[in-house]
C-alpha cells in the first residue's frame, strides 16, 4: 500500500499527494552518513544544539545537563559517532529514538557498559533546553519550534525568529494567527487584538519577559469600539522583529500565573546568549498601499556582543505606515414608527400600515444615519529593546531586559450620514417623506425620501499615542546540586493619550435622500437630491472637542525554588506579589450652531482620502481658529462613568511535583501541582446619587485554589499522547467593575453602561487530550480536544428602558430627548454559567518524498473547530447566544518552497463569523461576518548574507464587514482597506 501511495504521489494526483504526506508521517527514519561537524567546546547543552542543526537530526535529554562541558568535535564523522564524542567523559549515553536521540544517564541502566539499543525514551521536560534559539531557514525554524512542543509536558504552541521576521506581518498581532485556535481581529489594515480557542482576548493573558503585561491603542472607527480600556493586550504596539520567540501556552501548569483561562501568550525578546558568538543583523523595506498610493518606511537591527561571561544586546524597529480603510456603514439599527404624514401616496399600503401603526415587536427596524465613512491613519511605530546577561560559570546567571514601545496615529476620518437636524436617526415625524421602500422581514432595507432629509458630513481629526515601557530584573542560582532558586521582578507601564480629537460638522438642509441595502453580500448605496460635493450647500451645524487617557501599570516579584528530590522528580514551589492598576477618563464638549444669515461659517474642503463618494467637509485646523474654539479640557468636562479607577493587588503560591518514568517500556512525564490566589480590589470612580456625581470607593476581595495536572506519554518512537485537566480564572473586565455610570446620549436616544464592583470572576474548569504524530525532522501531525466548563460566567443584561426610569440626571441628555425617550441600559450581571469544547487538526509536511524539483515543497495549516454558548439577557429576555469573539472554525494554512538559495511562501488565515455583543434596541447579538486573508512573501538569499524579501499582505483586499442581529444580519459597516506590499533587504553578519 505504501508503494503505491508513493506512486501515486509521484504521478501528481492530489490524491496520492495526500497519501504521500499520510504514508510519510509514519516513515521510519534514514540511515545515518557521514557529515560535516565543527562544534567548538564548553557548555554541553550549546554543543547539543550546534550538533543537532549540523546533524538535522533532534535531540532530547532524559538527563541533567545544566552544569556538564564538552570538547567538541571536528571532521568527517557518523551523527551517532560525533555525538558520542560530545558526551564523552560525562556519564551519559546516547538512545537512538524517533528519528534522532536521547541521552540518559549512563547510571540509569545496569547494562549501560553494553552497546546502546534502540528504544524510544520521552523529550526531556520543558525547562531543559537543549537547543538555543538561533535558527535560519523557515524548515529549521519549524523544525525547532516542533521539537520545542514535543519535549513539553502540557500543550503549547511556538513561534520562533524567523517565523516572525520573514512572515509578511505588519505587526506581532498578524504574527500569531498562525498558530492553531488563533484568530485576530483587525483595525485599519492591521491585526489588533487576538481571540484563542473561541475566548475573547480578555480571557487570554500577555506576558513579556516572565511578567504579566497589559497594554491599550485606539480604532478610529466607532463601530469598533474605539479607545480599547480593557484586560485585552494590543498586540498592534510592537513590531515582529522586535522578538525572537513567542509560546501560547494552551494548557494551565501550577507554576504559571492565573487569569487566562484561554490560555496565556508568552513574549521573548532576544538575549545576548541566544547566540554563540557576535551578532549584527539589518533590515531595511519599503511599504506601498493600493488604497494611499504611498510608500513608507520599515526597519529593523539588532546588535549583540559578548565579553566572556557578559553579554548584551540591542535591538531597534522603526515603521510608518498609511492606511485607508473605506466603505459604508450604518451607526446602528433601531424600532421606528413613521407618521401618517410622513408616507407618500407610493408606498404600497401593507408597506405603509407596518410604518406607521406596528407596535412592539413588530415594529420595522430602520438603519440609523446611512453613511458614506473614510478613515485615513499615519500609523508610525517605534520599538527598543536591551538585554544584559552576566553568566560567570554554570552556577548563576543574572539578567537584565528592558523595552521600550510607542504607536502613534494621525487619523483623519469623514462621513457623510442622514444626521442632521431632521434626521434618519429614529422616529420619522419631522418633515421627511417617504415616496418608496422596502421591508424585509422586520427590516427598511430601501427607502426613498423625496424630500425632508439633513444631511452631515463630519470631518474627525485625531491623534493618539500609547507608549510602552518595561524593566524586568531575573536571576538563578544553582545553590547545590539539587536546589536551584530563580527570583524575577519587574515593572511595566501603558500609557495611552489622545490629546486631539476634534470634530466639525455641517449640514445641508432639505434633501432629498435614499439608501439601498438589498444588494448581494450586504452592499449599500446612497442617492442625494443635490451635488454633496457643491461647497454651497453646506452650513455650520456643530464642533466638538475630546479628551483621552488609559493607563496600564504591573509590578510584579516573585521567588521560585526547584529541588531535585530523585533523578526523575522534582519538587518546585514558590509566591508572588503582583499589582495591577488601571486609571483613566474621557473628556468631551460640544459647540451647536444655528444655521442662518449672519451665523458662523467653516472653512470648506473637499474630502481629500479615498471614498466610495466625493462630498465636502470641513477644514479642521481652519474652523478651529476662525471660531476660536479652545482644544484644552478639564476634569470638569469628564464624561460620566468614564473616569475611574481599577486597582488589583494579589498574592500567590504554587506547590508543583514535576516527574517523569517508564512503564511498561513507555515513557511519561508529567506535573501536578496547586496554585492559591488572593486579590484585593478597589474600584473607584464617579457615581450617580440621583441628583449629582459624588466620588466613590468600593471595595472587594475573592482567593481560590486551582489544581492543574499535565501529563504526556510516548507511546511510540514517533507518537506523543497527551492530558491536561486544570481550574484557571479570568479576572473580571475593567469596564465591568467599574463603579462609574456612563450615559452616551445621541438625537436618537443613547445607551447607558454601568459597572459592577462586586462581580465574581470567571472561573472554569477545562480538559484537554492530544495525539501528536512525528516524523522526524520531516513534519508531524497533530489533533487535539478540549472542552471548558465556566461557571460564574459574566453576561450582560440589556433592556430598552425610558431615560427617566434610570435615575440618572436630565442634563445628561442630548438637545431633543426627554424622559421618555428610549434608551439602551447595559450592565453586567454573575449569570448562568458556559462551555466550550473544540477540536484542534494541525499538519507541518516537507515533501521530501516527492522527485526535484517538487520535493523542496511543504505545507503548513491547522484547523480549528469550536463551540460554545451563553444565556445574555436582551431587553429583559434569556437568549442563548455563541460565545462573544467565537468563530466556529478557524484555519491557516501556508504552501512553501525553500532551497539554498531562494523561498516562496503563500498564506490563508479564515476566520468564521462571530459576535461582539448581545445586541438589543431590536436585535438579537450584532458582529462580524467571515473573513479570509492572503499574504505571499518571496526571498532570494544573496552572496554574504544579503536577502532580498518581496511581501504582499491582504492580497485579496478583504472587506470587513459588521451586521446587528444573528437572523437578519443588518449592515453595519463594510470596509476595505487595500492590498500592502513590501520590498526590502535584510543582512546579518
Amino acid at each position: 500500500m505504501a508503494a503505491r501511495r508513493a506512486l501515486l504521489a509521484r504521478s501528481g494526483s492530489i490524491l496520492g499527494l495526500v497519501a504521500g504526506v499520510s504514508a510519510a508521517v509514519v516513515a521510519p527514519a534514514q540511515a545515518e552518513t557521514p557529515r560535516r561537524f565543527a562544534i567548538e567546546g564548553g557548555n554541553l547543552a550549546q554543543a547539543l544544539g550546534a550538533f543537532s542543526r549540523q546533524a538535522d537530526v533532534p535531540v532530547m535529554t532524559l538527563a541533567d545537563i545544566r552544569h556538564r562541558t564538552s570538547r567538541g568535535v571536528r571532521g568527517t564523522l557518523s551523527p551517532r559517532e560525533a555525538l558520542n564524542r560530545l558526551i564523552a567523559g560525562q556519564n551519559l549515553r546516547a538512545v537512538a529514538a524517533g528519528g534522532g536521540y536521547v541521552l540518559r544517564e549512563a547510571a540509569d541502566d545496569p547494562a549501560s557498559s553494553s552497546p546502546p539499543v534502540t528504544r524510544h525514551a520521552p523529550p526531556p521536560e520543558a525547562p531543559t533546553e537543549v537547543e538555543p534559539v538561533v535558527v535560519s531557514g523557515f524548515r529549521e525554524t519549524m523544525a525547532h519550534a516542533r521539537d520545542l512542543k514535543r519535549r513539553a509536558t502540557g500543550a503549547q504552541e511556538v513561534i520562533l525568529a524567523e517565523d516572525i521576521a520573514a512572515f509578511p506581518d505588519l505587526n506581532l498581532a498578524e504574527s500569531l494567527q498562525r498558530i492553531p485556535g488563533m484568530t485576530i481581529s483587525r483595525d485599519a489594515g492591521e491585526g489588533r487584538q487576538i481571540a484563542l480557542r473561541g475566548l475573547g482576548p480578555d480571557f487570554t493573558r500577555a506576558q513579556l519577559n516572565g511578567m504579566e503585561v497589559s497594554a491599550s491603542t485606539a480604532s478610529g472607527m466607532d463601530n469598533r469600539g474605539s479607545v480599547s480600556r480593557t484586560r485585552a493586550f494590543d498586540y498592534s504596539i510592537f513590531a515582529s522583529e522586535l522578538f525572537n520567540r513567542v509560546t501560547v501556552w494552551k494548557s494551565y501548569a501550577a507554576d504559571q500565573d492565573e487569569g487566562g483561562i484561554g490560555g496565556t501568550v508568552e513574549l521573548r525578546t532576544a538575549k545576548p546568549f541566544d547566540y554563540p558568538g557576535d551578532k549584527l543583523a539589518f533590515s531595511a523595506k519599503a511599504l506601498t498601499n493600493g488604497a494611499t498610493d504611498t510608500a513608507s518606511p520599515r526597519f529593523a537591527a539588532l546588535a549583540s556582543r559578548r565579553w566572556g561571561d557578559f553579554g548584551a544586546l540591542v535591538s531597534v524597529a522603526y515603521s510608518e505606515n498609511d492606511a485607508n480603510e473605506y466603505g459604508y456603514r450604518n451607526w446602528g439599527w433601531s424600532p421606528v414608527t413613521f407618521g401618517a404624514v410622513n408616507v407618500g401616496p407610493g408606498v404600497s399600503r401593507d408597506v405603509a400600515d407596518r410604518l406607521v401603526n406596528a407596535t412592539g415587536d413588530a415594529r420595522v427596524v430602520a438603519p440609523m444615519a446611512a453613511s458614506y465613512s473614510t478613515w485615513f491613519d499615519h500609523r508610525t511605530r517605534f520599538g527598543l529593546t536591551f538585554a544584559g546577561q552576566y553568566e560567570p560559570g554554570t552556577r548563576l546567571k543574572l539578567g537584565v531586559d528592558l523595552l521600550y514601545g510607542r504607536l502613534t496615529n494621525d487619523r483623519d476620518e469623514f462621513s457623510l450620514a442622514a444626521a442632521g437636524d431632521n434626521p434618519l436617526t429614529g422616529d420619522v415625524r419631522g418633515a421627511q417623506r417617504l415616496r418608496a421602500a422596502e421591508i424585509r422581514g422586520n427590516s427598511l432595507v430601501y427607502a426613498d425620501y423625496s424630500g425632508g432629509v439633513d444631511l452631515r458630513s463630519e470631518h474627525k481629526r485625531s491623534e493618539d499615542a500609547t507608549t510602552f515601557m518595561q524593566g524586568a530584573l531575573n536571576g538563578e542560582f544553582q545553590a547545590s546540586d539539587r536546589l536551584l532558586v530563580r527570583g524575577m521582578a519587574g515593572w511595566s507601564r501603558s500609557d495611552f493619550e489622545g490629546p486631539v480629537f476634534d470634530k466639525v460638522f455641517l449640514q445641508a438642509r432639505h434633501k432629498a435622500f435614499s439608501y439601498d441595502l438589498r444588494g448581494a453580500d450586504k452592499t449599500a448605496a446612497s442617492t442625494y437630491g443635490f451635488d454633496p460635493a457643491d461647497p454651497a450647500a453646506w452650513s455650520l451645524m456643530r464642533a466638538d472637542v475630546r479628551e483621552d487617557r488609559v493607563i496600564n501599570a504591573f509590578s510584579t516579584g516573585r521567588f521560585d525554588l526547584d529541588y531535585r528530590l530523585a533523578p526523575a522528580l522534582s519538587l518546585l514551589g514558590g509566591v508572588q506579589y503582583k499589582a495591577f492598576r488601571n486609571d483613566g477618563y474621557n473628556r468631551r464638549t460640544r459647540n451647536d450652531y444655528a444655521g442662518g444669515s449672519g451665523a458662523p461659517q467653516a472653512v470648506k474642503r473637499p474630502i481629500f482620502e479615498k471614498s466610495l463618494l466625493p462630498y465636502i467637509v470641513a477644514d479642521i485646523d481652519g474652523t478651529f481658529a476662525r471660531l476660536g474654539l479652545p482644544r484644552d479640557l478639564s476634569e470638569a468636562d469628564d464624561q460620566p462613568g468614564s473616569h475611574y479607577s481599577i486597582s488589583e493587588k494579589t498574592w500567590s503560591a504554587y506547590v508543583m511535583a514535576r516527574v517523569r518514568g517508564v512503564i511498561a517500556e513507555r515513557p511519561w512525564r508529567g506535573d501536578l501541582g496547586l496554585r492559591w490566589y488572593a486579590t484585593d480590589l478597589t474600584s473607584a470612580g464617579m457615581v450617580n446619587t440621583g441628583s449629582k456625581l459624588e466620588p466613590a470607593a468600593i471595595k472587594n476581595d475573592y482567593n481560590g485554589v486551582l489544581p492543574a495536572l499535565n501529563l504526556a506519554v510516548d507511546v511510540s518512537p514517533s507518537v506523543v499522547v497527551r492530558l491536561s485537566a486544570n481550574r484557571n480564572i479570568s479576572r473580571p473586565s475593567l469596564a465591568d467593575l467599574r463603579t462609574a455610570g456612563n450615559v452616551n446620549s445621541a438625537p436618537f436616544g443613547g445607551t447607558i453602561s454601568s459597572g459592577n464592583p462586586n462581580l465574581r470572576p470567571f472561573l472554569a474548569d477545562a480538559i484537554e487530550a492530544a495525539v501528536e504524530v512525528y516524523q522526524g525532522r520531516a513534519g508531524y501531525l497533530a489533533v487535539s480536544l478540549f472542552h471548558k466548563r465556566m461557571d460564574s460566567f459574566i453576561t450582560t443584561a440589556t433592556s430598552a428602558v425610558p431615560y427617566g426610569s434610570t435615575g440618572y440626571p436630565l442634563a445628561f441628555l442630548a438637545p431633543g430627548n426627554g424622559p421618555d425617550t428610549v434608551y439602551t441600559f447595559v450592565r453586567p450581571v454573575n449569570g448562568d454559567g458556559a462551555s466550550i469544547a473544540g477540536v484542534e487538526l494541525a499538519l507541518q509536511r516537507d515533501f521530501t518524498f516527492l522527485p526535484a524539483p517538487f520535493d523542496k515543497l511543504g505545507v503548513v495549516g491547522n484547523v480549528t473547530r469550536a463551540a460554545g454558548r451563553s444565556n445574555v439577557l436582551i431587553e429583559d429576555r434569556s437568549v442563548a447566544l455563541d460565545l462573544f469573539q467565537l468563530s466556529r472554525w478557524t484555519s491557516n494554512a501556508t504552501l512553501y518552497y525553500e532551497t539554498p538559495r531562494w523561498g516562496a511562501r503563500i498564506s490563508s488565515a479564515y476566520r468564521s463569523g462571530y459576535l461582539d455583543s448581545a445586541g438589543g434596541n431590536g436585535a438579537v447579538g450584532s458582529g462580524y461576518k467571515a473573513s479570509n486573508n492572503i499574504d505571499f512573501a518571496a526571498h532570494y538569499n544573496a552572496p554574504g548574507g544579503l536577502r532580498i524579501v518581496v511581501e504582499g499582505v491582504n492580497l485579496t483586499n478583504a472587506p470587513i464587514t459588521q451586521y446587528s442581529d444573528i437572523v437578519e444580519e443588518r449592515l453595519l459597516a463594510r470596509t476595505v482597506s487595500g492590498r500592502t506590499f513590501t520590498l526590502g533587504l535584510t543582512y546579518e553578519f
